[in-house]
């Protein structure tokens, strides 16, 4: 009985461990468009050009072009999401700077995008 107990309590903390926490998620964007793009990479004889997801977004009033991470062919619908900036981010450069988001969706999925254009 207590074998089976500790792999329950085991099963759950790995599960609630696994999720994201919407709290963790207070950055709002509102995306504007998305589309599909091939971002090429590899030397002429290696040469990859896997589909990524793009994304025309306003976050905290600026206006980014964002680059999904994973390799994706499909397109997200616009409106207004949470997200979080990630800890690798350097979003305090003088005049660069490089930042990722992951995007919390309404069924509790996330996905990072790496922010690859800002426009006024």
């Amino acid at each position: 009985m207590k074998k089976v107990l500790v792999a329950i309590l085991f099963v759950a903390s790995t599960l609630c461990w696994g999720s994201p926490k919407p709290a963790d998620y207070t950055v709002a964007v509102h995306v504007q468009s998305s589309h599909q793009v091939s971002e090429c990479k590899g030397s002429s004889s290696l040469m990859r050009c896997p589909i990524k997801q793009h994304l025309n977004a306003v976050i905290d009033g600026r206006k980014y072009e964002l680059n999904s991470k994973d390799d994706l062919d499909l397109v997200l619908r616009p409106g207004d999401y949470k997200a979080k900036l990630l800890p690798d981010s350097s979003p305090s450069g003088a005049h660069e700077y490089q930042m990722e988001y992951e995007l919390l969706f309404p069924d509790g999925s996330t996905r990072k995008y790496r922010v690859v254009g800002e426009s006024e």
